[in-house]
């Protein structure tokens, strides 16, 4: 059964506030030093420039990664993931299956401006 939803609240003072933007990934590899199995990820954001995430992503392959599009929170303060600093959020949701954590990236259905905002 599901959980209740949330409480409302206001969008300025809630989602309106959160900086979200289409990048592509460049690059991802296995991230040795993450406490969980986790992928660093480098992302093209178009004019905000090249973007580095740690990111439980490990149900696909990197090639399959490499080259897709994918939504990120640029504007969360940076977060130390063992030895990197993850400075992008990239937006998921469970990967079916796998453990709490796990996640699959969320993607646009055809490809956009890299930058674009999400609205």
């Amino acid at each position: 059964m599901a959980s209740d939803l949330k409480p409302t609240v206001d969008f300025g003072e809630t989602f309106g506030k959160l900086d979200i933007r289409l990048g592509k990934v460049l690059s991802a590899e296995l991230e040795p030093s993450a406490p969980k199995k986790s992928y660093r990820l480098n992302i093209d954001f178009g004019k905000y420039g090249v973007r580095t995430s740690v990111g439980r992503f490990t149900g696909h392959p990197p090639e399959e990664l490499i080259g897709r599009q994918v939504m990120g929170v640029l504007n969360l303060a940076p977060r130390q993931i063992g030895d990197v600093q993850s400075d992008v959020l990239v937006l998921g949701i469970q990967f079916r299956g796998a453990e709490s954590g796990e996640a699959t990236p969320v993607t646009p259905m055809t490809e956009g401006k890299l930058g674009s905002k999400l609205f």
